[in-house]
């Protein structure tokens, strides 16, 4: 049987409605292309609404991760505002309980990535919010760069308005088998697109899987958890020590080797699974706390009590307040890879393949979207 061929043709085709396949859309849409998104799923359904919508600056490797971060930041602003998308907390508390991250904390505040931080005293810290004991506290890195959405609000709104103000076509549920620009072969007929963007997230035997392959990706499954409200707003995200050993632009400062090694001898455990404390508070005072980082070529599915209870444990060092009970738990994956952030291949003159491979794609997905987009137009692969 001949598939069915669509009347309607497109400038550029997205494979992959999650945070990238989005960005990608918008950067399009705003250079006055025709787009249509494919999707497998109903809905927005993995690491795009899997995570604490922190869309973080502060602490992203230095150079082009953080630039882009930079420029993410901006286009969030933008579309928050545009699409009816709240910003249910802004800022950054980067909270330091031994001398050693102190040393990290004033290292970092001499780099170009400080730009829009101050570092706090105790004394301070405890002006700005009383509510939070934070007993052994040393030192505070404040940002005022970071912004909060709710990505599981955030992204179907964010879809909703790219329809409606970019007419930006999406075909929910639907598979696409191959390209062979123009020709685009979905579960729902042959479409024709004269470039295409490919965003499969952390589903590496699809499209080009024979190129991904090369790469030696694996997927990272993190655990989260919801809490009930502490009766407190936060002054902002927090984090704690431990982040200072995974996020790079701290962790790559010759001032943080002390602190790696110090973690790895007082916190084992959260170090050999990957924990550290981020605590985003939602706008009904609930927090969303995690995480853990555990890498395979496929993850489990199940979640350990005892991943839970180091992050918890965390958040009591760091906060100098027990944890309210949980109220929701999950489990995310995202692609990760050992020697890159990014990945962006080329397998076609009209094709784009992006991944972001360490779990910072709200952060960074609005930049890497425009580079895409740059990317095909410059080289004449999307008209």
């Amino acid at each position: 049987m001949t598939p069915k061929q669509w009347s309607e043709s497109f400038d550029l085709a997205v494979v992959g409605a999650g945070i990238l396949g989005l960005a990608a859309a918008l950067a399009a849409a705003r250079r006055g292309l025709r787009v249509v998104v494919f999707d497998r799923d109903a809905q927005a359904n993995g690491a795009s609404v899997r995570n604490f919508g922190f869309i973080t600056v502060t602490g992203q490797q230095r150079g082009l991760m953080w630039e882009r971060a930079r420029r993410s930041r901006e286009v969030w602003q933008e579309v928050a505002a545009a699409a009816g998308i709240p910003i249910v907390q802004t800022g950054l508390w980067m909270m330091a309980r031994r001398a050693e991250s102190a040393a990290v904390l004033e290292a970092f505040m001499g780099t170009e990535m400080a730009e829009g931080c101050a570092l706090l005293t105790p004394a301070q810290a405890q002006r700005r919010c009383p509510q939070l004991p934070a007993p052994d506290l040393v030192a505070v890195l404040e940002s005022s760069i970071e912004l909060r959405v709710e990505s599981r609000e955030a992204i179907p709104r964010l879809a909703r308005w790219l329809q409606s103000e970019h007419r930006v076509r999406f075909e929910r549920n639907t598979n696409v088998h191959a390209i062979e620009i123009p020709r685009i072969h979905t579960s729902r007929g042959v479409v024709r697109a004269e470039g295409v963007i490919v965003c499969p997230g952390d589903d590496f035997t699809g499209l080009y899987s024979e190129r991904l392959a090369s790469h030696s990706l694996l997927r990272c499954k993190l655990q989260m958890m919801r809490l009930a409200s502490p009766g407190l707003r936060l002054p902002a995200a927090l984090m704690s020590d431990l982040g200072l050993g995974r996020y790079l632009g701290y962790a790559q400062l010759p001032a943080a080797a002390p602190l790696k090694e110090l973690l790895a001898r007082e916190q084992p455990e959260h170090v050999k699974h990957g924990v550290h404390l981020i605590v985003v508070q939602s706008a009904d005072g609930t927090l969303v706390v995690g995480d853990s980082h555990h890498y395979a070529a496929t993850p489990d599915p199940f979640g350990r009590d005892e991943v839970d209870s180091w992050i918890l444990d965390e958040y009591r060092l760091a906060l100098g307040l027990e944890a309210p009970s949980i109220t929701e738990r999950w489990i995310g994956t995202y692609a990760s890879a050992p020697d890159r952030s990014v990945l962006i291949d080329t397998p076609e003159p009209s094709v784009r393949l992006g991944i972001v491979t360490c779990g910072a794609g709200a952060s960074t997905g609005f930049a890497l979207g425009e580079e895409l987009v740059t990317s095909l137009l410059d080289s004449g692969g999307c008209t």
